[in-house]
């Protein structure tokens, strides 16, 4: 069973607005997913430009959400991880005149409480949701400069 993820700011394949990106307020879009099925014993969040130029970039990533939750943002704590710019959180940002990127958002319902992330984190974390996601679902935003 999917996991339904929504954003009040736009629709899947539609442009993102300049709110949430490196031209605006750089901060992340709300997002509302449903719940996970049985077993989900806490989420984690992504986003990734598709469309980058050394391949895909990741911009955001929040993990070990509480499995209640069920919205970003939201009134829990989970753990963030510092993405392709050093930062928890870095918005659309394309090269100018590179055409639009594609974001990925994806939220991920995980079979453990919490993911064990050793090494490199972006590799640590690709392996652990490899192997402890049971339920998935994405949300596409474009941007461009």
């Amino acid at each position: 069973m999917p996991v339904t993820l929504t954003s009040s700011a736009f629709g899947d394949g539609d442009l993102m607005p300049q709110r949430f990106t490196c031209d605006g307020e750089n901060l992340p879009p709300p997002l509302t997913w449903s719940a996970g099925p049985d077993g989900t014993r806490s989420f984690a969040l992504t986003m990734e430009d598709l469309d980058a130029r050394a391949g895909t970039f990741m911009h955001w990533v929040l993990y070990d959400i509480p499995s209640h939750a069920t919205q970003w943002p939201g009134s829990w704590s989970g753990k963030t991880m510092l993405n392709g710019f050093g930062r928890s959180y870095g918005g659309p940002c394309p090269p100018s005149g590179d055409g639009p990127h594609r974001y990925a958002f994806r939220v991920y319902a995980v079979s453990v409480r919490h993911l064990a992330i050793t090494g490199d984190p972006i590799a640590a974390l690709r392996s652990a949701l490899a192997t402890h996601t049971i339920a998935s679902g994405q949300l596409v935003g474009r941007y461009e400069r």
